[in-house]
């Protein structure tokens, strides 16, 4: 079975302070929408699983928003996502998952908050992404931006085939702050002279452990508190994408700016915009609304 860690990495870079880091939520902060969907979204244009059942995911995910993100509901819609890769070869869907953030989420990254973090880079500081997406996505986007690991969910694996099933808590709210402690204590880090970037009041905990707060793309809720707190505040978010925050993360598919592969990437957008029209006739009323939105143009991303 898996070890129940929640570390990803890649190549550390150690510079001039040791005891500094950067530690970034990676949905609506670093990358625009929910990373677990796009993820979920490539796979099905591989034939994991159906279309309708990317709505279904979909429903799950408005459900969600729409009744707070709890440790309970955050597990259950976790493990439904997960559910898809039950019996697959880690290795396997750690390769796809490469392809897929190179052909769905490359040109979703916020130009603005990745040029944060490599502020960090450049001051020889240890720049981390922590979210609840699972760790083995996590670490690929850590790696393909150059920065130096991950914290993410674990999803079950035994004999290096996955369960379906999560070890442990999602890394998410207090999790997630936990998760950083236990990091700092590993990695010699001073949480003081530590920053922190996110766009949700969910994850207050891990904003208030640090030294330094920031809240990026913030939904209404942490921009009352960052003002209140005296943080500060960076949104990369323009005219209608701004309009944008009360819908659901897991339909906001607006596209940053950058590219995705071209060639079998144009392909597979074909093939997949006529099974998306097929899913979004099923879907129940309202979600088809929102998957046709979510079907819209890219959108760019303010430097």
């Amino acid at each position: 079975m898996s070890s129940p860690d929640q570390l990803g990495t890649v190549a550390p870079r150690r510079g001039d302070d040791p005891s500094a880091a950067a530690f970034f939520d990676v949905d609506n902060t670093m990358m625009v929408g929910a990373s677990i969907f796009h993820f979920a979204r490539g796979l099905t244009a591989r034939g994991f699983f159906s279309w309708r059942d990317l709505a279904a995911f979909t429903v799950r995910q408005m459900r969600l928003r729409l009744r707070g993100e709890s440790p309970d509901h955050m597990h259950s819609t976790r493990e439904s996502a997960l559910a898809f890769v039950a019996g697959k070869k880690v290795e396997e869907i750690v390769a796809l998952g490469q392809e897929v953030y190179d052909e769905e989420m490359a040109g979703r990254i916020w130009r603005g908050t990745l040029a944060l973090a490599q502020l960090h880079l450049d001051a020889g500081q240890r720049v981390w992404l922590v979210t609840a997406t699972p760790v083995e996505l996590a670490t690929i986007i850590a790696d393909r931006l150059g920065l130096t690991g991950a914290l993410g969910t674990v999803a079950e694996s035994v004999d290096g085939v996955y369960t379906g099933h999560l070890v442990g808590d999602v890394l998410h709210g207090e999790a997630k702050a936990a998760a950083v402690r236990d990091l700092a204590a590993r990695e010699g880090l001073d949480l003081a002279h530590c920053s922190a970037y996110s766009d949700s009041i969910n994850d207050l905990p891990l904003l208030s452990l640090v030294g330094r707060a920031v809240a990026v793309n913030p939904d209404s809720a942490l921009r009352v508190e960052a003002k209140q707190r005296g943080w500060e505040i960076r949104d990369f978010r323009t005219g209608r994408k701004a309009a944008r925050v009360g819908i659901p993360t897991a339909v906001v598919l607006g596209a940053a700016a950058g590219g995705v592969a071209a060639g079998l990437a144009a392909r597979r957008a074909r093939s997949a915009r006529a099974a998306d029209a097929g899913a979004v006739q099923a879907a129940p009323t309202g979600v088809g609304r929102l998957l046709r939105l979510a079907g819209r143009g890219p959108v760019r991303a303010a430097a």
